[in-house]
């Protein structure tokens, strides 16, 4: 089967597409024949050696697919093959087929497609468990997402609006920020030419903003935290940026305000139930209708780097898949 295979830590450009041997279902594990697979910023940090889950070469990239299941492994007896599924784990979805843990498959409803269901797991899942779980938003507050025309900013914008918050989308470009106006976004505020303080200070009246989100840091980060209002919180998903922000402690003390971290890889693993009723509740809304994934873009498997390219220039909007 063909797999994008990472043999050399590095960019995109060390990737390669190889023959391989297919999986074989292990104990407590099913095959996937992937549909499509989502391309996810964590997968460019993950080739370079940068993420916080290391592999060690030779790997398969890949976190998050949608597929069919077709071999089951001994100790499986909650999937059959046959089984639509959204399949997430640490590495190995830029694949024709994927070994996965069955507790890391979702069975996914019949009328949510592969796409959309590879576009659920990952950046819908970090942005609802942050917003449900660790801000607790309340509908009425006033949401900052930093980086909002993203794969997880742009859920966090749709997700966010249908929770009942008043969303502030910041990113780069004017073109970016219509976008995210289509996701539900009633402010927005580009970056690279408003003062970042000086706007969300305007748009608020001069109140702030209850929650930030944040998947940049950066020098972002300082300007959106001294933004917040009191009993305020931070949410810490990433740097996409590069730079980790180092944040002055009296800005939290002074406004009775919090900085939550968020790493949905760890939440899964040590809440693996209310994972999965995130998830059901991530397909219920497709389902109905209330929110809808947009992917933007889609390769196929021997495209893979076209895809990488558009996570590295930073010109993506929405999701990004892979079709085998």
């Amino acid at each position: 089967m063909k797999a994008v295979v990472c043999s050399e830590l590095g960019g995109p450009d060390r990737l390669s597409l190889e023959d391989v041997d297919p999986p074989i279902a292990g104990e407590g594990q099913v095959v996937v024949d992937i549909k499509a697979a989502s391309v996810n910023f964590p997968d460019l940090l993950t080739i370079r050696g940068m993420y916080q889950i290391k592999a060690e070469p030779p790997f398969v990239p890949g976190f998050e697919s949608a597929g069919v299941v077709s071999a089951i492994g001994p100790g499986v007896s909650t999937l059959a093959v046959g089984d639509r599924v959204a399949a997430f784990g640490t590495f190995g979805a830029f694949a024709e087929r994927w070994a996965v843990d069955a507790t890391n498959c979702i069975p996914l409803p019949d009328d949510v497609s592969f796409e959309a269901g590879a576009a659920i797991t990952v950046a819908y899942g970090t942005s609802y468990h942050a917003l449900k779980q660790r801000a607790r938003l309340q509908q009425g507050e006033t949401l900052l997402v930093l980086g909002a025309a993203g794969g997880v900013g742009a859920a966090a914008v749709e997700l966010g609006a249908n929770m009942g918050a008043r969303v502030i989308a910041a990113a780069s470009s004017d073109e970016k920020l219509a976008f995210c106006r289509e996701l539900g976004a009633t402010e927005t505020v580009n970056y690279t030419t408003d003062d970042l303080r000086q706007r969300i200070k305007e748009v608020t009246e001069g109140k702030g903003v209850d929650i930030v989100y944040d998947p940049v840091g950066g020098n972002l980060a300082e300007a959106a935290f001294r933004s917040i209002a009191w009993n305020g919180r931070y949410l810490v998903i990433g740097f996409a940026a590069g730079d980790i922000p180092a944040l002055p402690f009296n800005l939290p003390l002074l406004k009775g305000a919090s900085i939550v971290g968020v790493f949905w890889g760890s939440f899964l693993q040590h809440e693996p139930q209310a994972n999965e009723e995130n998830v059901q509740e991530l397909f219920d809304l497709v389902t109905s209708g209330t929110i809808t994934p947009r992917v933007t873009d889609t390769f196929p498997l021997a495209s893979f780097r076209d895809a990488y390219r558009v996570i590295e220039d930073r010109t993506a909007t929405g999701k990004i898949l892979l079709i085998p």
